[in-house]
């Protein structure tokens, strides 16, 4: 029987992955003496070598087992760990994840990267650099002879073993690597070829191991097939003698019926072999099922939308049977029927939705590596703080956030947190600490990248800013208004260039970035306090809880969360400023009114303030009251892209199709508001301008 073991490389890529991310964690969280971690670690490398074996990554298992060698011996206590294994061992992580890349794409990988860890984890394996001549001694001794005992295994599968999916090699693989093994097959239980069923098995074993391992660890090997095999386990200690790793490989056939195999990696060689040339033959198809991507969904997300089936089948039966045999007087229990219907279509439409839900910490995950890095290479001290790290994200979003978030970070670093002598100069403490948090805010998702450092230079982005020419010398603006300049292209006030940032490169793509997510992004600082990125983004892509408004002729519709109240406009609460800006007095606060038809330039029904419908809005801790004509109804609409499929309008953020077929505008908010604000400035600019004229 032959088992398609190409089918589960996306799987052993997709647990590879998270089990570097593990090891990657636990070093950089690694305290001396924390022999927990150390396994846990130890246990990832395992597992990614074992899977690499099994699959044909030969070059992953040969480098993981240096990785899983050297942690052996941390783990072991024949090595204490030092900060330079670590940053050893991190790199090694590094290396493990080209080379996985390289097998889930088949691509290249940085060969001389890999070689010249390989060389440092050759040589540190080598540096048993012992703390005195005796304990020299006592070393040399122990590399002559193998350390633990000799495990004498008896393996006596039954004849269906392998019809479960049990492969005797990956056994024989796992023992291998406990320690040295050695194997005898015994066939005297094969039957004639007349008689043999190729599906059945008829060999059985001989094991030989030297290990220090325990019984229980050897025990564990079999679990999966204990029911279904004869299994005996004895030692016998190690002779005095030095041991030869070879000597047992020439272990001759004590009988005809006996077949000597040694050692194992020959064993498994063929098999790997044959299983990377079965994949290599299916490698251009299971790249394509890669390219489609994957997600990991918890068994409550499925078991709700099976319920949630089952419900729609019985309501859709109801309605099938109602119609089968309708009568007026079955009205009601029509409408009840669909009504049924509209709340399940609802609930599989937020079920599904949530499948595409994953918790921001595999975006964050990244961060904990990087800021280490980046500490190191800059020669400042800094700690990073991660919140809200089951806060969910759609996938998509997820993806596509990870880079400008790794911008924010390193601009962080390098721009926003001071050296150790300034920050004690200045009252500080020594250490400076990076914030990343997530959070839930109405229908999106709110991360903040704050740091603790010196803060932005107002007055040298704005005389930066004056020097490139993006704004007059004589321009009045907000301290908001003076951050967003450092999302112009090429804008930097770096006094040098280094390979973190500086270049003024990153800043305006991470805007676009965000924008193209249907995102924003706003900028706080404080001198000397530090500075805080706010990245507001859309949960979802797909669908948004919209108010439709009527403008004339045409139907916008309003995002529901960010809608405060409606209103219907008093004479006496109304107030005209400076750049023709109509205030309308809500209880405390005085919101501007931006009418719709002007900006849009359309015919309305109402074009004075006076009695004229407000829809009050907040974006950006900035309450408007948008004047339309006539609130209709609210309901949720599929979004659909403009850049795609038109081009990118100011102040909309995209479209959708209405129940009777004709198309309506989304409007994005605080887009709105920006251009309402433009508007203004340039008026009063006119207005400015014609007094001095005057």
């Amino acid at each position: 029987m032959s088992v398609d073991l190409s089918q589960f490389v996306p799987s052993f890529l997709e647990e590879s992955f998270e089990g570097l991310e593990l090891m990657e964690s636990s070093l950089l969280n690694l305290d001396a003496g924390d022999n927990e971690t150390i396994h846990s670690i130890f246990r990832a490398a395992h597992s990614i070598k074992g899977g690499a074996g099994t699959f044909g990554f030969n070059n992953v298992t040969e480098f993981t087992h240096l990785v899983e060698t050297l942690l052996d011996e941390i783990r072991d206590g024949r090595r204490e760990i030092t900060p330079k294994d670590t940053e050893l061992l991190l790199v090694a992580v590094d290396c493990m994840r080209l080379l996985i890349e390289a097998a889930r794409d088949d691509a290249d990988y940085d060969e001389n990267k890999v070689s010249e860890t390989t060389r440092l984890l050759e040589l540190t394996l080598e540096m048993k650099t012992p703390s005195s001549d005796s304990e020299m001694v006592d070393i040399e001794t122990d590399t002559k002879k193998p350390a633990g005992k000799i495990w004498h295994i008896t393996f006596i599968p039954e004849h269906h073993l392998v019809q479960t999916g049990n492969d005797p090699l990956l056994l024989f693989n796992a023992l291998a690597d406990l320690g040295e093994l050695t194997l005898k097959a015994k066939t005297d239980l094969i039957p004639p070829i007349a008689e043999m069923d190729a599906t059945e098995l008829y060999i059985s074993w001989e094991l030989s191991l030297i290990s220090e391992a325990s019984e229980a660890d050897i025990r564990e090997v079999f679990e999966w097939v204990e029911d279904e095999c004869t299994l005996e386990i004895v030692s016998t200690e190690l002779s005095p003698e030095p041991v030869e790793p070879n000597a047992s490989s020439d272990i001759a056939p004590t009988s005809d019926s006996e077949l000597s195999i040694s050692p194992i990696a020959s064993a498994i060689e063929k098999p790997a072999n044959a299983v990377q040339a079965a994949e290599k033959s299916d490698k251009n198809k299971t790249k394509s099922k890669q390219d489609v991507g994957s997600i990991r969904v918890g068994v409550d997300k499925v078991d709700s939308l099976i319920n949630l089936m089952g419900e729609l089948v019985i309501t859709q039966s109801m309605l099938s049977e109602l119609g089968n045999d309708f009568e007026i007087s079955k009205l009601e229990k029509l409408k009840s029927g669909l009504d049924q219907l509209l709340q399940n279509t609802k609930e599989l439409q937020e079920s599904v939705m949530k499948i595409r839900m994953l918790p921001i910490s595999f975006a964050f995950n990244r961060f904990p590596r990087l800021v280490h890095d980046l500490s190191i290479k800059t020669g400042k001290e800094m700690n990073l703080v991660i919140r809200g790290e089951q806060t969910e994200l759609d996938k998509t979003v997820m993806e596509q956030i990870g880079d400008p978030l790794v911008h924010l970070v390193r601009n962080a670093v390098d721009h926003g947190i001071e050296s150790s002598d300034i920050r004690v100069a200045n009252g500080k403490p020594k250490s400076g600490t990076i914030t990343l948090d997530a959070y839930h805010q109405g229908g999106n998702i709110i991360i903040e990248i704050s740091d603790d450092g010196g803060g932005i230079n107002r007055e040298a982005v704005l005389s930066k800013a004056i020097e490139k020419g993006l704004v007059d010398s004589n321009a009045t603006l907000s301290d908001s208004q003076v951050f967003d300049l450092l999302f112009e292209p090429g804008f930097s006030t770096a006094k040098e260039i280094s390979d973190i940032s500086g270049r003024g490169v990153g800043m305006d793509v991470v805007k676009r970035n965000i924008q193209s997510l249907g995102g924003r992004i706003q900028v706080e600082s404080e001198p000397g306090k530090g500075s805080k990125f706010k990245v507001n983004l859309p949960l979802t892509l797909a669908i948004l809880d919209g108010q439709l408004v009527r403008v004339g002729t045409e139907v916008y519709i309003i995002p529901l969360i960010t809608i405060v109240e409606s209103l219907q406009a008093k004479a006496e609460f109304i107030n005209k400023v400076s750049g023709d800006m109509t205030l309308y007095r809500l209880r405390e606060d005085n919101v501007p009114v931006i009418p719709i038809y002007q900006l849009f330039d359309l015919p309305a029904d109402t074009k004075d303030v006076n009695n004229a419908l407000l829809v009050v809005v907040e974006a950006d801790g900035q309450k408007v009251g948008l004047m339309v004509d006539d609130l209709l109804a609210q309901q949720q609409v599929v979004i659909k892209s403009l850049k795609d499929n038109y081009q990118q309008v100011e102040g909309i953020s995209g479209a959708t199709i209405l129940g009777d077929g004709s198309v309506a505008m989304i409007i994005d908010v605080p887009g709105m508001i920006e251009m309402a604000i433009e508007r203004a400035q340039e008026k009063q600019n006119e207005h400015t301008l014609d007094g001095a004229l005057v």
